[in-house]
């Protein structure tokens, strides 16, 4: 895996249509039927879409990311909210650059969140299971691990609906994909062309995206394996059990 560098700064431009608030609402559903926490990690916090909303609600949260681009940005996001610098100052907020495989705080959280499929990003089995077990570990007695991937047949999708397309006044994209099936893989190739401040010009950059579906059965046996006792998988953004027609899978596993 690597950092986002440069699309770091053009993110939340290409993001923007995402379904923030569904997130946000799918965590609260499942933390009012499973115990509402205080204190919350977002593991792949990016830009803090879904992280500042969180804070602002009077949470105690701590996002995690691998880029240092992504995690400057949400800094200067949160500054920028009305109440931002003082939750800052009080500690409801902390930014914290580290490998969700091998994340850790110096004390146990209620909740753990990774949404916007970042641990399809895992490209390794190996991988998987080491950030279920650091999320466990991670983890006070009855807390929550909620997390959103691709089902398989949505990255299979991917590759039979590419060449994908997006053309606006600051920055546009093409992109393609590349779809390892055995190992049910796929490579973003996206050439992106961003605005420059104050300028006609546009800057061209690539990048490469990776990212790898898996067997959901596999997955629920590797939380209960990671210690995990109570493991479930919903579809698309509601509480109905997934199958092989889902487009994002939906696991929420308690400790």
């Amino acid at each position: 895996m690597s950092s986002y560098r440069k699309f770091a700064y053009v993110y939340d431009e290409l993001m923007e249509d995402m379904p923030y608030p569904d997130w946000l609402r799918f965590a609260r559903q499942a933390w009012e039927k499973y115990g509402m926490p205080k204190s919350v990690v977002e593991l792949g916090c990016g830009t803090g879409s879904i992280t500042i909303p969180l804070v602002n609600s009077g949470f105690e949260v701590t996002g995690i990311d691998l880029s240092a681009d992504m995690l400057s940005i949400a800094r200067r996001k949160m500054e920028k909210t009305p109440q931002g610098s003082r939750l800052f100052r009080e500690g409801s907020i902390r930014w914290v650059q580290q490998d969700m495989r091998a994340w850790e705080l110096p004390e146990p959280v209620d909740a753990v969140i990774s949404f916007c499929d970042c641990i399809s990003y895992l490209l390794e089995e190996a991988d998987i299971v080491a950030t279920f077990r650091q999320t466990y570990n991670g983890l006070k007695e009855k807390g929550i691990f909620v997390f959103d991937v691709h089902h398989p047949n949505t990255i299979i999708r991917y590759d039979e609906e590419q060449p994908f397309v997006w053309d606006d006044k600051s920055v546009s994209y093409i992109w393609t994909c590349d779809l390892d099936a055995p190992r049910c893989e796929i490579e973003h190739h996206l050439s992106i062309f961003a605005k420059e401040e104050d300028s006609d010009l546009y800057r061209r950059f690539e990048e490469v995206h990776v990212q790898r579906g898996y067997d959901p059965k596999w997955m629920k046996s590797e939380l209960l394996k990671a210690g995990f006792r109570d493991v479930q998988t919903y579809a698309d953004f509601e509480w109905v059990e997934a199958d092989d027609e889902a487009q994002r899978l939906f696991f929420v596993a308690v400790k």
